[in-house]
């Protein structure tokens, strides 16, 4: 007998059970919140059985929080403009435009919720911050290697995301395009 997982073929219906899943996991955190649907309901609305799911991702977090981070590597292509000035610009207004979307509130509550998940939660977390970080790192070595001077990733996160997210999260003022671009401003200020 062999311990080998099975391979999965790429495409095919398990990239379209996981798009269906996912999509119906947006919808539904848009629409009721994070945490105020079950499993039952997703596996509904993406036409699949609540087994497939609990096969595949085991938990509701778990499910979360991977629809968020295939959100945001599939949803979030990175400027690659030549410029490091245009690139941030551009990549901040894209997660502006995101995070203040229909599903972008949606989004940021659950992975600020999945915190109260405990280890899972925490496990989370990590992955989405994982996520971002590598998206920026990969946004900001080009620039390195043309020798401009480059702020750090935790630079970015500091500077351009956290108050992006905090005036989504807390309803504390509009992301104006003004505003975004003051954010690219002072960071490469630093």
């Amino acid at each position: 007998m062999s311990t080998e997982e099975p391979k999965r073929r790429p495409g095919g219906r398990s990239s379209r059970v996981q798009a269906a899943v996912f999509q119906a996991v947006r919808q539904l955190t848009a629409e009721r919140g994070y945490g105020a649907f079950t499993v039952g309901e997703v596996a509904e609305r993406a036409g699949v059985a609540d087994t497939t799911i609990y096969r595949r991702w085991g938990t509701l977090e778990a499910l979360l929080m991977e629809a968020v981070v295939n959100q945001l590597t599939v949803d979030s292509p990175l400027p690659s403009t030549g410029s490091l000035e245009t690139d941030l610009r551009t990549y901040a207004a894209k997660v502006a435009a995101d995070i203040h979307g229909p599903d972008g509130l949606a989004v940021l509550r659950t992975v600020t919720a999945a915190l109260s998940a405990g280890p899972d939660g925490e496990t989370a977390r990590d992955q989405y911050l994982a996520v971002r970080a590598d998206q920026i790192d990969q946004m900001l070595a080009p620039a390195r290697d043309r020798g401009e001077k480059t702020p750090t990733t935790l630079d970015v996160l500091d500077v351009l995301l956290a108050p992006m997210y905090i005036r989504v999260l807390f309803g504390a003022g509009p992301l104006t395009p003004d505003y975004v671009n003051s954010l690219v401003d002072r960071l490469l200020s630093l």
